[in-house]
Order: C-alpha cells, then structure tokens, then sequence
C-alpha cells in the first residue's frame, strides 16, 4: 500500500508532461528564438545596419554569417532587425484586429436578430476579400507607406475574421442555462461579457490570434517586397527578398536568409497555435 501510494505521484507527474503537446514545445522554442533576436537589436546589432562593413553580395563567412547585401550591408544584422519588425508588425496588427474584432463579435452576438444578420453578413462579405488585398487598398488609400500604415492596415483587413469567430463562440456561450441564472441574479450584460464570456471563448480565440500573428507577418512581408510596407531603411524581410531578387543568380544568399527566417517564423507560430489547440481540447484535459 505504501509503496503503491509513493509512486503514485511521481506517475501523475509523468502524465502530466506528457499532455505538453510537441506542437506546443516547439513551436513555442521557435517563436521565441525570433522573439529573443528581434529584442536584440533594441541593444546590439553585430554591425550599424546602413554601414557599407565588406564587398558587396559576398557570401557567408566568418565575418558576415549570411554574407553582404548589393550594398556591402550585412544581411545577418538586416535578417535581425527583419525579425523584430516582424514581431511589432505581427503583435501591432493582432491588437489591432482583436480589439476591433472582438468589440463588433460582442456587439453582434448581443444584437437583434436582424442586426445580427447584417453583422454576419457584413464579416463573410469583408471575409471573402483576401487579408493582403484589403491591406494593399488601405495602404493606397492613406497614401503613405510606412510601418505604422501597415501595422494598420493588416490589423483592419483581419478583423474580420476575428470578429466572425468572436460572434459565433459568443452566442454559443450566452445560450447556457448559467447566462440566463446570471441575468436573474442580477447581473448585468457588461458584468456577463468579462465574468462568463470572454473567459469561455479566449481559449478557442488565442488560437486564432496566433495564426493571426503569423498571417499578419506574411503579409508585412509581401507588403515590404510590392513598396508598400516598412520603408528604407527598415531591413524587412520582404524588403530584402525584393533587394535580392536582381541578384539571386549570382548571390542566391540574399533570397535564401530572409525567405529562411520568415518561413520559420510561420512554421513556429502554425506549431505553436496547433499546440495551444491541443492544450486548449477540453478532450485533452479530461485525459490528464
């Protein structure tokens, strides 16, 4: 009995790791290694970003880990600051697109239904424009191409989607029977939104937002390479494949860097957003 009541928590705790999904982990490791370098040039760089440090398109080497860019710039150090425009690009449009989307799902789902329909609507209709296309219109539209139009932008033509999601678990969460003993309790709608709502559907939402994140970094990149993002001299990452694209024959590094650094970044976010999925699974939770 004693023996069997000693191991019993050492298994427990075996079980418990376990239901750390892979996914999760790594991606979880990836992010954060992009994460870690963005934040890293708010203090250091290896080299000054608009220095012209050795020949020009030279390849990777001991002094210059991914080589020189047409300019004799270092394109590691360009690849770093790539990545923390990535992060602020991807964390300012998620913000963006929450606060607008999750504010109109609310709204909605607490609406008549015939305003609900028009909201419904209105989301599948603004749904059905691809993300980077409204981004392109609204970008046109301001006439300026900076970060923060962009930041904008994305953070606008992604709303939508989450809006949609935020409407539909909403709903699903103000039909239970607790919703209507809250109301006779006397608990008011806004009460209801922060004390029932929003902690019910921020696990099925915070999956979303991390595709979001990853989407929106996409689309900065694509952005970048059509002139329409992060200016000069933000080094982009799609900035830099557009810089290289004249020059892939001879120096092929210069599209291989950044392409390397922003597919990681999406592969980490999808892995990371599958794990919080999983982690989320109410399935899971009852297994551990």
């Amino acid at each position: 009995m004693n023996g069997t009541a000693g191991s019993m928590p050492q298994t427990e705790g075996k079980m418990t790791r376990r239901t750390i999904p892979l996914s999760l982990i790594v991606g979880g490791v990836i992010v954060g290694l992009h994460l870690l370098a963005g934040l890293l040039t708010l203090f250091w760089t290896p080299y000054d970003p608009t220095a012209m440090v050795g020949g020009r398109l030279a390849g990777p080497s001991l002094a210059h880990w991914a080589g020189t860019d047409r300019l004799g710039r270092d394109l590691f150090t360009q690849i770093l600051i790539g990545a923390r425009i990535a992060i602020e690009v991807g964390s300012g449009a998620v913000a963006i697109g929450a606060a607008i989307g999750v504010t109109l799902g609310i709204l909605a789902a607490f609406a008549t239904r015939t305003l609900d329909d028009v909201f419904a609507a209105a989301f599948d209709i603004l749904i059905a424009f691809p993300t980077l296309l409204v981004a392109m219109l609204i970008v046109a539209a301001s006439q300026t191409a900076s970060l923060f139009t962009a930041v904008l932008a994305i953070g606008i033509a992604g709303s939508a989607i989450i809006a949609r999601l935020t409407r539909i678990l909403a709903k699903r969460v103000l039909s239970m029977d607790y919703i209507v003993a809250a109301r006779v309790a006397g608990s008011s709608w806004p009460s209801i939104v922060v004390v029932h709502v929003l902690p019910n559907i921020w696990p099925t939402l915070i999956v979303n937002l991390a595709l979001q994140f990853g989407l929106a970094a996409m689309a900065e990149s694509s952005l970048s390479y059509l002139g329409l993002g992060a200016p000069p001299p933000n080094a982009s990452w799609g900035r830099l494949l557009q810089e290289a694209q004249g020059t892939v024959y001879t120096a092929p590094f210069g599209a291989i860097a950044p392409g390397i650094a922003l597919v990681t970044l999406v592969i980490g976010v999808n892995l990371l957003a599958d794990g919080l999925r999983a982690f989320a699974d109410p399935t899971r939770r009852g297994r551990r």
